[in-house]
């Protein structure tokens, strides 16, 4: 098929379906590979040699959970995106084996049901949440149904080993072509220059179409660069002269990338003169090396005029290095609780809650009546459906399709590899294969649920059970099907509560963003936390409606006309940012900014009003 054939059978192929075909790309992580193959395969290789399979089996299962939450980006960042859902999933592991060994199957049912209701409504908070609580109930399922001699405490403490190992290796391995310099930091570098050759994009594409796109990808940059030099530390303030000196130019980016906004609002093309100091900058950021001088843009425009004045700052702060403030706003424990227990995190909780239970149900109840022949692994069911009723994984239907064709597809690879290899040595040699894979299978959900297929059997039969791909099959497509009705179950509250929640946190920080420039404090590094903080929660929001639009229609029906909201937000945000940029050099705005501002907010109350997205918003004075 011509690709012209293809890009037309996309476009008439239904939303749902056409996501479910859809394939990232990008380079091949070479660095995430290698972790994946020294992780779960050399973890069950010890336990093997060691006489310990049962528990090695617990730690390549957390070691595999690693891998599929392992990420591009900064050391520090993966600390808390690995760690916090490491420490979750021992915690489930040891819930889940006490609660399995001491009670019914209705009392476990119960119990599986209440802890995902706690899980689905954590998961709303953020990534790092949402990959936490999945592993809680993961690892809750299997320590409640593998049938594993040891306690509870030692499968936990297996759980924790098998993922701290590969988060020993992430910390230790550099990232290959990136040892110029502290290879520390090599995730922070590649982040911080991925922010300036970001500017300089959206500079190129000022006055063109593709202006817009290439703000949305420096939104990306920025909080990609952002995660990656606020993870844990020990100490609260960079401790080393390279960390600080990635501070310092993340700081200094942050003016480039306010002007750079306000000259592609104006949507007047801009020389190529002016984005050429900030390829320089990205490169010295790369490579470590000086900038060198600075080809200074035309000083004709207020926005022109702040570029300038930031490429001054800019090639002061990579000189002297002294640190700066990544303009972020830690969110309260109360603000947490809000965003886990509001209406988003509500109707998710309600929906884990409803499949982690029916799921453990149904399993409970074939297991008892003996459907499962030989084979003990009820959990599988539950588990399944975990995955499956993520929302952060895609839409719904997308999700199914993807998960059926891929455990079939998993299963069928496996009974043909575990006919022929020799046991144990060949399987354990497949988990490691399979380790390694699952970094490139992220690209695509099928692809990544039968490499998983395969090592989970792999797994099963070196701890002793027989050859189960049949029957992972039928968990898996009775897992689709629960999570199918269950995701289109009318529930109490308003419908696309996820979707809703983030556009009235986007609502939220844009207003205030305006807010802030209006009233005029000369404080730019409050107005720089604002900005990041609107720009962040509008992408995130951005994403939700993107997932939401992409179901079948009787779910995507709730949210239609958001993406008209959020692209209203969108303006203001860039407007807001233009207007700033103005008051820098002039002092004051003048008529046609006010009308413009006072246009957005009136089409964006009664766009708000028309959806039913009532919650009030700030008064703003738009008399300055």
């Amino acid at each position: 098929m011509s690709p012209r054939s293809a890009v037309a059978v996309r476009t008439v192929l239904p939303p749902w379906l056409a996501h479910a075909l859809r394939t990232q790309r990008g380079p091949v992580p070479w660095s995430a590979v290698t972790r994946g193959a020294l992780a779960a395969g050399p973890l069950l290789l010890t336990a093997v040699l060691t006489d310990r399979v049962s528990l090695g089996v617990v730690a390549a299962i957390a070691a595999m959970l690693a891998g599929i939450n392992d990420r591009p980006g900064s050391r520090r960042a993966a600390v808390k995106r690995l760690g916090a859902p490491a420490l979750a999933g021992a915690a489930g592991m040891l819930v889940g084996t006490y609660v399995g060994d001491q009670v019914g199957a209705v009392a476990l049912t119960a119990g599986l049901t209440g802890l995902g209701l706690l899980a689905g409504g954590m998961s709303a908070i953020g990534p790092v949440a949402s990959g936490a609580g999945t592993q809680l109930l993961v690892a809750a399922a299997i320590g409640a149904g593998m049938p594993v001699p040891e306690a509870g405490w030692a499968r936990a403490l297996a759980f924790l080993a098998g993922a701290g190992w590969l988060l020993a290796l992430r910390l230790a391995l550099p990232t290959p072509g990136a040892l110029t310099g502290d290879f520390r930091f090599d995730g922070e570098r590649a982040a911080v220059s991925e922010v300036y050759d970001a500017v300089a994009d959206l500079l190129d594409a000022a006055g063109t179409p593709h202006a817009t796109g290439r703000r949305a990808a420096l939104t990306a940059a920025l909080d990609h660069a952002q995660d990656a030099l606020t993870g844990p530390r020990l100490r609260r303030f960079a401790s080393s002269a390279a960390e600080r000196r990635l501070h310092a130019q993340y700081a200094a980016a942050l003016p480039l990338a306010e002007a750079a906004t306000a000259l592609a609002w104006a949507g007047e093309p801009v020389s190529a003169r002016a984005a050429e100091g900030l390829r320089r900058l990205a490169a010295a950021v790369r490579d470590t090396t000086p900038t060198g001088p600075l080809p200074a843009p035309s000083r004709s425009a207020p926005a022109l005029r702040a570029l300038d004045d930031a490429l001054l700052h800019a090639a002061e702060a990579f000189d002297q290095g002294g640190g700066g403030d990544l303009h972020t706003r830690r969110r309260s424990p109360r603000a947490l609780l809000r965003t886990a227990f509001g209406a988003g995190g509500r109707e998710y909780g309600l929906r884990v809650a409803l499949c982690f239970g029916a799921s453990a149900a149904i399993a409970q109840a074939l297991h008892h009546s003996h459907w499962y022949g030989q084979h003990t692994h009820w959990y599988w069911l539950p588990a399944t459906a975990v995955f499956l009723v993520k929302p952060d994984l895609g839409p719904l239907v997308s999700r199914v399709l993807c998960r059926a064709a891929g455990t079939v597809l998993g299963a069928l690879l496996f009974a043909a590899f575990a006919a022929v290899l020799p046991r144990p040595e060949g399987l354990v040699a497949l988990v490691a294969v399979c380790g390694a894979l699952i970094p490139v299978s992220t690209r695509h959900f099928a692809a990544q649920t039968a490499v998983v297929t395969v090592l989970v059997l792999s797994l099963v039969m070196v701890g002793g059970e027989p050859q189960a791909s049949v029957s992972r099959i039928a968990e898996t497509l009775l897992a689709c099907a629960i999570v199918i009705v269950v995701g289109h179950v009318p529930m109490p509250g308003e419908r696309g509560g996820r979707v809703r929640a983030r556009l009235t946190a986007a609502t939220g920080a844009a207003h205030a963003y305006l807010s802030h420039v209006l009233d005029g404090p000369d404080d730019r590094a409050v107005r720089w936390t604002l900005r990041r903080e609107a720009y962040r929660t509008l992408a995130e929001a951005r994403t939700a409606i993107a997932h939401a639009a992409h179901e079948l229609p009787a779910l995507a029906r709730h949210t239609e006309g958001t993406d008209e909201v959020a692209a209203l937000l969108e303006r203001l945000v860039d407007t807001t940012t233009a207007c700033a940029v103005h008051l820098d050099d002039t002092g004051r705005l003048g008529p046609g900014h006010r009308a413009l501002l006072a246009e957005l907010l009136g089409e964006l109350a009664a766009r708000r009003d028309r959806l039913g997205l009532t919650s009030p918003a700030p008064e703003v004075p738009l008399a300055v």
